[in-house]
Formats: structure tokens, C-alpha cells, sequence
């Protein structure tokens, strides 16, 4: 199966943790408040893709037992796969930030919902899962 990408709502306890990228010319979305993940490395799934970029970012290991929902988007013809997982908010104390993004920090659902500097695709996804879309797809 194709695609593209895939991104993590990570929820330590209550809180999503979220990534400021780099303000950089020519970055997508410079200096907006972004979730875990990126794009796909060679034949991995698309929850590989996923964990092995939250590993890459936040220097969190997030098994996939704790992967509560997925579900596949299409984004200008391609596809980006999306998961929710939740873990412990003592979790927090495992993250040890990357060399992507400026830096860190735990927002909750509504912070996230609403912050004007929130990536908006990452923003509408969170939302079809708060809105109780049912998670699709195979991997």
C-alpha cells in the first residue's frame, strides 16, 4: 500500500506533545506548532513511519500497544496516515528533543485546537478523531 507520511498525536496523560519547526525560508508551515512524524524511509508501514519519527524528534519510544487510532488522509493525491497513542504523563521525563524543530512543549486538545500558529491539516485531523470518526484502513 502507498504513501506519503504519517504524523502522531502523542498524548502524555492529558496533553499532546508538540513540536515548534524551524522558521526557516521555504519549510512548510515555518514556526508553527507541529505534531511527531515526517515522511516515509524506504518499505516501512505507515505506523514504522510514525514511531520511528517520534523516536527521531522527541527521543521517545512509543510501543504500538499504545497506539489507540489510525486513520489514512489524502493530501493533494497522496496519502498521510495519522495516529492518536497515549501514554503516562510521567512519559514526559523520557523526552529527550531532537536536532528537528526549535523546540518542545505539552499542550492540551484545545490549545492545540485553537492556536493560530498550529499546523491547520494536523489541527482538522486531531478533530475527526475527537469528532469520534471510527479509525480506518489497513496497514
Amino acid at each position: 500500500m502507498g504513501f506519503d507520511g504519517a504524523k502522531l498525536a502523542l498524548y502524555l496523560g492529558n496533553r499532546l506533545a508538540v513540536i515548534l519547526r524551524d522558521d526557516r525560508p521555504g519549510l512548510p508551515f515555518p514556526g508553527h506548532w507541529d505534531l511527531p512524524g515526517g515522511g516515509r524511509e524506504g518499505d516501512e508501514t505507515p505506523l514504522d513511519c510514525a514511531l520511528r519519527e517520534c523516536r527521531e524528534e522527541l527521543g521517545i519510544a512509543v510501543p504500538e500497544e499504545a497506539v489507540i487510532w489510525r486513520a489514512p488522509f489524502d493530501e493533494a493525491g497522496r496519502t498521510k496516515w495519522f495516529f492518536v497513542a497515549r501514554l503516562p504523563e510521567d512519559s514526559s521525563a523520557d523526552i529527550v528533543f531532537g536536532d528537528e524543530g526549535q523546540r518542545w512543549t505539552l499542550m492540551t486538545e484545545g490549545e492545540f485546537l485553537n492556536h493560530p500558529q498550529a499546523v491547520p491539516a494536523f489541527q482538522d485531523r486531531l478533530q475527526v478523531y475527537l469528532n469520534g470518526a471510527s479509525g480506518a484502513g489497513d496497514l
